[in-house]
């Protein structure tokens, strides 16, 4: 998400409006019912996306927030730390190296206080060290203790679109970025709830999108006022992924760089998850650790 990107809400989406095609599912902008023994009320549904919309007037999302201390070292690849994301970039210097990123994961269940708390999944070009974002996944949202979980997009210059609201752990996905030119194919695969599936595509210039990061990311969301606390979620681990750099297509860390990202407190006192090394170089989990 731009990292940590905001949800279109209400008349916003009117502005992606022919800008974006969207097939295999449509996008929407009322709160995913939460799974639990029982559906959330209607009243509490408004009640969330009420909440969500006041807050989204008078916030803006911030740019990926690196920070250069305390970061978890492994072995081969280089230590960054930041205050939001958690995973793994492969990231290079020179602008369109990148034109696919994939990968597959099981979605997480979380265990929700009376506090919000958020935690996103997705795969994505840029953002790593560019201030543009092509990204997909999925997100898990606890407000006032009830869990609701969606897929969603993000395609720069637009904030995150909910599209799939009937997620649920255990949700086996598949998502992708493929970028040809200056044309961007975003594409997610729900194989246990089919209604959460969608393709996306958009264009971006090639002075704008520089497309010089690949990303595996667990990420709590950051706004101006602040960063959203992350979800207790129950496990996050990435499969099959995969990227392609100058015309070849490897696994996670055979680009020109490998970045192994820890997510810290505001303190740089400890970490909020750790990260696990590469198994077959295409695969690796985060482990929550703690909310802020």
């Amino acid at each position: 998400m731009r990292l940590l990107r905001y949800l279109i809400v209400s008349g916003s989406a009117a502005a992606m409006a022919g800008a974006l095609t969207l097939s295999g599912a449509t996008a929407t902008t009322v709160a995913a019912p939460a799974r639990a023994n029982h559906a959330p009320s209607a009243r509490f549904l408004h009640e969330a996306r009420t909440a969500l919309v006041k807050y989204l007037r008078h916030n803006h999302p911030q740019a990926m927030l690196v920070h250069p201390g305390r970061a978890q070292s492994i072995k081969g690849v280089t230590a960054t730390g930041s205050f939001n994301w958690s995973g793994y970039a492969d990231t290079a210097t020179t602008a369109q190296t990148f034109t696919k990123v994939s990968g597959n994961w099981t979605t997480p269940s979380v265990t929700c206080s009376a506090e919000d708390q958020i935690t996103s999944e997705w795969v994505g070009l840029d953002g790593f060290n560019s201030s543009t974002v092509e990204q997909l996944g999925t997100i898990s949202w606890c407000y006032r203790g009830t869990a609701t979980y969606f897929t969603w997009f993000e395609m720069f210059p637009a904030g995150t679109m909910e599209v799939g609201t009937t997620l649920q752990p255990g949700d086996k996905i598949a998502a992708s970025v493929t970028r040809s030119g200056t044309s961007y194919t975003l594409k997610l695969t729900d194989s246990t709830h089919s209604a959460n599936s969608f393709t996306k595509t958009a264009t971006c210039a090639l002075a704008t999108c520089k497309d010089t990061s690949a990303e595996w990311v667990s990420e709590r969301p950051s706004f101006s006022i602040g960063i959203v606390p992350q979800a207790h979620y129950n496990a996050f681990k990435i499969t099959s992924g995969s990227q392609t750099a100058n015309g070849t297509t490897g696994t996670i860390g055979s680009g020109p760089g490998v970045n192994a990202i820890t997510m810290v407190d505001a303190t740089d006192a400890y970490n909020l998850n750790t990260v696990s090394s590469l198994t077959g170089n295409n695969s690796f989990s985060t482990t929550w650790q703690n909310s802020y």
